[in-house]
């Protein structure tokens, strides 16, 4: 197995880069966060590799850092999403925003990644929703299922939704929230400095 590629970068396509290591050429499917984070052709580049072994194929997925592959391979555990939605998915949000989305139970952000619907984008948030323990999730750590006065933490964020915030924005500045002025904190409290948070 394939688990890493140094060489030259010899083209990039909007899906794809050709990596010359020693004069052969990998194809490396990617997200457009890594192909955007590719330099020039004939420059050095460096991918973490995860190698899909088929029947009829032998395909290469890049990442640029260890947190997109492992997004990569969580994502691929839910049914119906194969490698090239798992890229369409983690070319739409940052390993950060998706670990957001997936804890604040946020399926509109995940469908608006290519071939995402709302079915599919339920699916993945409901079922990674256990999983992510592995995976750092920054600031949405701070509100976690159970957490002492969740239901203020939660009233907080379906406030700031009504104002007209995403989801996942809420959460994050409730969860910014909620770490400043610890676990008692009141719903009011929360939500004015949830929008001191989401207002920077």
């Amino acid at each position: 197995m394939i688990a890493m590629l140094a060489g030259l970068v010899d083209q990039a396509s909007e899906d794809g880069i050709v990596i010359d290591v020693n004069g052969v050429g990998y194809l490396v499917f990617a997200s457009s966060r890594t192909l955007g984070r590719a330099p020039a052709r004939g420059e050095p580049i460096r991918l973490l590799i995860e190698t899909h072994v088929r029947e009829d194929h032998i395909h290469l997925y890049g990442f640029v850092d260890e947190a997109e592959r492992e997004w990569f391979r969580l994502l691929t555990t839910v049914q119906g999403v194969g490698a090239r939605i798992a890229l369409a998915i983690l070319s739409a949000l940052s390993p950060e925003a998706l670990a957001t989305a997936i804890a604040a139970q946020d399926k509109a952000a995940i469908t608006e990644a290519d071939g995402v619907g709302p079915k599919l984008g339920q699916r993945i948030v409901s079922e990674l929703k256990d999983k992510v323990g592995g995976i750092a999730l920054g600031p949405a750590a701070a509100i976690s299922v159970g957490a002492p006065d969740g239901a203020a933490a939660a009233d907080a964020v379906s406030a700031l939704v009504n104002l007209g915030y995403s989801r996942s924005d809420a959460f994050g500045a409730v969860a910014q929230a909620a770490k400043r002025l610890g676990e008692a904190a009141k719903i009011d409290a929360l939500i004015r400095i949830g929008l001191q948070e989401l207002s920077r």
